[in-house]
């Protein structure tokens, strides 16, 4: 390392691990540039400094965006890619001019304040603010933000859980048109298995074992999610109606998929199916007459009897597909499985994610907290009663026989749609 002095200003220039660094340090007096190059050093042996070669804080923040993009592409989806695409246009609108050395925490701050004004949600803008942080951390200047910009909060909605009066009615919905076929399959295969719609799109026939009964997911939203399921009853027979399905359009070999894309009343088994979001929305905001019985989308009028249903709005209004996983992972935690078990079904990498995606319902707590209580205060044939906790008599009182509360069925199968064995069987008993 070394110091130098250019007019009435010092400047240094060092090498770190064969980079080398050499910039002003914007002071005439000797000892405050020693100290500001002694920081300087323990910045660029952090990673926090851009070497004299890397030319990427230069850029324009739109260029700079634009070049960080790219080196992301080989670690993204194609759709991710896209999706970053999009966020990455507006912050080029207002801040896409800025040399991306000179930004400052001020300006980042107007761009989120502009944004929240706008009216955008606080998830939107956080995900933008992903983009921004990749940029400057590029160009060894996040740590100039980081104490000053922090992410908006964000609510985490964990989803809705159903009764099973719901969920059957739900799956009967379903059935009801030919449009929805696809969204029912791929509904029915996420309640009994967990599922994501991701990793429902993705699966092809060399992924089920059709002798062993299970299905192998191979492609997931993370490592933790490349699992083997087994496929209990209702899970089994979507199988077999896709498997006909496929036969029907001549779509069985090992590399097709399960859920062939289809455009203009075309099947191409060799492509997956894009998406179900349409057929999904009309399928959970579909109304019923309650005079004819119709289902329809919402209108004023039936289009049946013509009755007025423009009051009339669907049970299962923002009820998404994914929620449909959660509905799975709760009951399997309704069912006394292990945490253990039910991340290996599900995927999960953490606990803290278990308990994000498990919402017990109100009836299965009361029933646990119930257990705590019941039986106590009575003491058989004696007529004693126990008063409090206290452990001379209470401890040496043989507790009566009380049966356990009621727990419900975890993963109700629905082959048709009446229950028949539980979910975490693969196979049914001899008996």
């Amino acid at each position: 390392m070394a110091l130098a002095k250019r007019g009435k200003t010092w400047h240094t220039h060092f090498f770190v691990d064969g980079e080398r660094f050499r910039q002003s340090l914007e002071t005439n007096d000797w000892r405050e540039a020693q100290r500001k190059e002694r920081d300087l050093i323990r910045d660029a042996k952090a990673g926090k400094l851009a070497a004299k070669n890397d030319d990427f804080g230069r850029l324009l923040f739109s260029a700079a965006a634009k070049r960080f993009l790219e080196d992301r592409k080989p670690h993204l989806a194609p759709r991710s890619i896209q999706t970053e695409g999009e966020r990455v246009k507006p912050i080029n609108k207002s801040l896409g001019d800025v040399v991306v050395c000179r930004m400052t925490a001020g300006q980042v701050g107007a761009y989120i304040r502009e944004r929240n004004a706008a009216g955008k949600a606080n998830a939107t803008i956080n995900r933008e603010l992903d983009i921004i942080r990749g940029v400057l951390k590029r160009a060894k200047r996040w740590h100039h933000f980081a104490d000053e910009i922090h992410p908006l909060p964000v609510r985490q909605s964990i989803g809705q859980a159903l009764t099973y009066e719901e969920k059957v009615k739900l799956l009967h919905r379903a059935a009801a048109r030919s449009e929805w076929k696809s969204a029912a399959y791929a509904a029915r295969l996420a309640l009994n298995t967990t599922m994501r719609g991701c990793e429902i799109k993705e699966l092809r026939w060399r992924d089920v074992d059709m002798i062993g009964r299970s299905l192998t997911v191979k492609k997931s939203k993370t490592e933790a999610g490349e699992r083997v399921i087994p496929l209990n009853a209702d899970a089994w027979a979507v199988i077999l109606e896709l498997y006909r399905r496929s036969q029907k359009l001549k779509g069985t070999e090992p590399s097709h998929f399960l859920f062939p894309a289809c455009e203009t009343a075309h099947n191409d088994p060799t492509k997956p199916l894009k998406s179900w979001r349409t057929a999904w929305r009309r399928l959970t905001r579909a109304v019923e007459c309650p005079a004819c019985n119709l289902l329809q989308n919402p209108r004023e009028t039936c289009a049946g009897c013509e009755a007025s249903i423009a009051k009339l709005k669907s049970p299962f209004v923002g009820f998404r597909f994914h929620d449909l996983r959660h509905q799975a992972i709760t009951e399997l935690a309704e069912s006394k499985a292990s945490d253990s078990t039910i991340m290996s079904i599900a995927g999960h990498v953490s606990r803290k994610m278990l308990a994000h995606y498990s919402h017990v319902r109100l009836d299965a707590k009361r029933n646990a907290l119930d257990a705590l209580t019941m039986g106590r205060g009575k003491a058989s044939d004696s007529q004693r009663t126990s008063k409090g906790y206290d452990t001379n008599s209470d401890t040496k009182v043989s507790p009566p026989s009380i049966p356990l509360p009621y727990v419900i069925d975890s993963l109700v199968e629905l082959s048709g749609i009446e229950p028949l064995t539980s979910s975490l069987r693969t196979r049914r008993s001899p008996s």
